[in-house]
């Protein structure tokens, strides 16, 4: 077993944040969300594809800020750029500058469905619109979704006026299950002609469960029932473009949809997202729909995501990653199949993910509890309830650290079976 590891200066930020900050950290980098009193909460810095934390632990970082980082960190191409902007151009005017009509281009060549497109700033903003979009060209209110899409009040995963999100602002909106064609096709049966779009992740990636993929041409299927019913497909790729292929997974799966969010990867860790689609519905934003920011034209991310997406083009990123994620999960699985924990890895080669096997007596907390704790202290900085990523930058050294590293939290768990 890993002895644990020295987080002082982090527990000492954590409690003068707790009287600045609401819970200290926003949404899933608080404590809880991985293993209380064994992870750091605070990073100091980052290089290549490792972090540093405030007490000097540095860690292999497989979350990779939770997807935006493809590349690495620091990446010298990406972030020079930038900053030659700012010295030589400047970045936020009250118009767009000449970069927008660049990075156009770039998407549209890349992302099949992409006929025209706005720049945005997160995810939620790019899934949002779609709705926005959807309904506006439909005429029509309801929306059917199957997982996470931001922190829109309709997607949202706390709901009720406790939350603040009182029912009239989500009681439109079906859910249903991943690879479930017969649920969605008897929703489309339950409100017909009322449905304005169907809103899916192309590759399912739900908080604390297994990552997976399409199966028995789901997605295919999915576009033949929102074209009979008159509804618009929008995929929510904000963690798989990008990653999975260079034009998203509607690409590598040949299942393309009407709209669709892209963003994380896009920037290499700069705040940008994009709502790409057919040109005929993305029109309606032309008069119709409203959509606005003061930061949205901000030309720095726009920027990093040119020489993001140059690099994938130039250097076959998304070959290495997919390559390198293959092997290490190849290794995984061998460790989980001799360990006989019940668990299971998923989401390779792009997303790794272990997971345990739910039971009547919650034996599967106790295991991803301890196999967590031993994870972090051999420094390989990985979360229990979501999905990791693999980065350019992570060596095959690394991800060789990282197996074993996982074999040894495996070997741990056995004292509690």
């Amino acid at each position: 077993m890993a002895n644990k590891l020295n987080l002082t200066k982090s527990f000492e930020l954590y409690e003068e944040a707790l009287n600045l900050i609401p819970g200290a950290i926003l949404g899933i980098r608080r404590p809880y969300n991985f293993v209380e009193g064994e992870y750091p909460i605070f990073f100091k810095e980052a290089k290549g594809g490792k972090v540093i934390d405030v007490d000097g632990n540095s860690y292999i970082d497989m979350l990779c800020a939770y997807g935006p980082i493809i590349i690495g960190h620091q990446e010298p191409e990406i972030d020079n750029a930038v900053i030659e902007q700012i010295k030589t151009k400047g970045f936020c005017m009250s118009l767009t500058q000449p970069i927008q009509n660049e990075l156009g281009k770039l998407l549209r060549k890349h992302i099949p469905c992409c006929e025209k497109l706005v720049l945005m700033k997160m995810g939620t903003d790019a899934t949002t619109a779609a709705i926005r979009v959807a309904r506006a060209y439909t005429k029509k209110v309801k929306i059917l979704t199957c997982g996470y899409h931001g922190w829109y009040d309709a997607f949202s995963e706390v709901h009720g006026i406790e939350a603040g999100i009182p029912e009239k602002l989500y009681e439109d909106f079906y859910e249903f299950q991943f690879n479930n064609i017969v649920e969605v096709d008897q929703l489309f049966k339950e409100h017909k002609n009322e449905v304005a779009a169907v809103i899916v992740n192309p590759i399912h990636t739900p908080g604390g469960r297994e990552v997976q993929e399409p199966e028995n041409d789901f997605l295919k299927t999915l576009r033949n029932l929102c074209s009979e019913n008159d509804a618009l497909l929008v995929y929510d790729e904000i963690r798989t473009g990008f990653r999975v292929d260079m034009g998203g997974a509607q690409k590598k799966y040949d299942a393309i949809p009407d709209l669709a969010a892209f963003g994380k990867a896009m920037g290499n860790g700069y705040p940008i997202s994009t709502l790409v689609g057919k040109k005929e519905y993305m029109d309606v934003l032309v008069e119709k729909v409203f959509l606005s920011s003061t930061f949205f034209p901000n030309s720095l991310a726009q920027i990093a995501a040119i020489k993001t997406i140059q690099m994938l083009e130039r250097e076959k990123v998304l070959e290495t990653i997919a390559e390198n994620g293959d092997l290490f999960a190849n290794q995984v699985k061998d460790y989980i199949t001799d360990s006989r924990i019940p668990c299971k890895f998923s989401g390779a080669p792009w997303m790794p993910y272990i997971t345990f096997d739910p039971d009547p007596n919650y034996l599967y907390r106790k295991l991803r509890e301890e196999f967590y704790r031993q994870l972090i202290r051999q420094k390989v900085f990985l979360q229990p309830f979501h999905h990791g990523y693999i980065a350019y930058r992570h060596t095959k050294e690394d991800l060789d650290y990282a197996a074993q590293a996982i074999d040894n939290a495996l070997k741990s768990c056995k004292s509690l079976i």
